[in-house]
């Protein structure tokens, strides 16, 4: 490139004349960016050689913008009967294009910073990559996107104008806010090598089963993954928990957008749950029913987790399984809680889950209520002493 700019300046050490200067200059531009394409190290990726090239000809762009420039004062000088003055360019402030220099001062020239042929981090590429730039003006978490294979030379290969803001624009239009915009594709890059045609089609699936556009946008923005499955996985996938949990097509888009995650997920899990819930925990099939709609959670909930809860409140805590199926929520309590609030009770002889007897505590209150409220008007007590029973643990 050095060669090639010195060569330049012997040969147009003066100025041709006007009506040639600017098909000289042009046709050098043309020369120097085919050697520019030509020379590229074997190790230099395509993004890398093209972001050379658009140095290149952003820099012989602004050559010939001066050249027109001086054109035009040449003109307005014909005009006034002056006879046009010879550029002198060696008065011209900074670096001449046209004025020779030696192999020394031309190797020593760096137009741009270079760019690290391999790295093992985005970080080096995010001066030099508009789209990385503009990702990271999102708020996307590179650090995550580079941990996983592929995905970074992946964002690489990206142009922002012609692949990130068209889709950007497409979230924008079901009603994704911008807040969320750097979540979606820090969790599913992925989404923007999805065609906008087949993204369209996935949303109007959505809405042909009667999911408003804000739920759309609530389960695109919490289950990035939505919008990679095509539309007959989709369909499958409501057509599964509906058959499965015996539900209305009304519940069904109550679970489903309540939990979006349960249309991208394994659905090996879920069956687990299911089996797990009628054979081992012994709920009938309508109080499975009311937990799924009232707590969607549980059909992903830890195996582990969920048994030890039910046999904690079963066994230990003598609840039977119509007040369980009342209180759902209480499976997704924490169980240390459970069991010390419990023991608490018990100490104070406050232990009492049966709704028709006196001094009734009700499974909500005993796993969902903060500590203050637990002792001051469930236990009686002060919030000191079930701290110094907790010690007794």
């Amino acid at each position: 490139m050095a060669f090639c700019c010195r060569q330049l300046r012997i040969k147009h050490r003066l100025l041709p004349p006007l009506n040639t200067a600017a098909l000289t200059i042009s046709t050098q531009l043309r020369h120097c960016c085919t050697v520019t394409r030509a020379r590229q190290p074997p190790n230099v990726t395509w993004p890398q050689a093209k972001y050379q090239q658009r140095q290149h000809i952003r820099f012989y762009s602004d050559l010939i913008v001066k050249h027109q420039e001086n054109k035009e004062n040449a003109k307005e000088a014909v005009l006034l009967n002056e006879s046009p003055t010879t550029l002198d360019l060696d008065a011209a402030p900074g670096l001449n294009a046209l004025e020779e220099i030696s192999d020394e001062e031309a190797v020593s020239l760096t137009p741009f910073p270079p760019i690290p042929p391999v790295s093992a981090t985005l970080r080096n590429y995010v001066d030099h990559s508009e789209t990385l730039t503009k990702l990271v003006e999102l708020g996307v978490n590179l650090w995550k996107l580079e941990q996983r294979p592929n995905v970074g030379s992946m964002l690489l290969r990206l142009d922002f104008h012609t692949d990130v803001a068209p889709r950007l624009l497409f979230l924008k239009s079901i009603g994704v806010d911008n807040s969320r915009l750097g979540y979606i594709i820090t969790r599913n890059p992925f989404f923007l090598m999805e065609e906008m045609e087949t993204l369209q089609a996935r949303v109007n699936y959505l809405k042909s089963k009667r999911f408003t556009a804000e739920t759309v946008a609530s389960m695109v923005s919490r289950a990035p993954y939505l919008l990679n499955f095509s539309v007959k996985r989709l369909d499958n996938r409501l057509g599964f928990f509906q058959q499965q949990l015996g539900l209305s097509p009304s519940n069904t888009r109550t679970i489903v957008a309540r939990l979006p995650r349960l249309l991208c997920g394994s659905l090996e899990p879920v069956k687990e749950n299911l089996k797990v819930c009628e054979i081992e925990l012994g709920f009938k099939a309508n109080e499975i029913q009311h937990i799924v709609l009232a707590v969607p959670k549980i059909l992903t909930t830890n195996k582990q987790k969920l048994t030890q809860i039910f046999n904690f409140l079963h066994n230990t805590m003598k609840v039977p399984h119509h007040l369980m199926a009342k209180f759902p929520q209480v499976f997704n309590a924490k169980f240390l809680r459970i069991r010390e609030r419990h023991l608490f009770l018990q100490y104070l002889g406050r232990a009492n889950y049966d709704p028709d007897q006196a001094n009734y505590v009700s499974l909500e209150r005993l796993a969902s209520s903060p500590d203050e409220i637990f002792c001051t008007e469930v236990a009686l007590a002060t919030p000191e002493d079930f701290y110094l029973f907790q010690k007794t643990l």
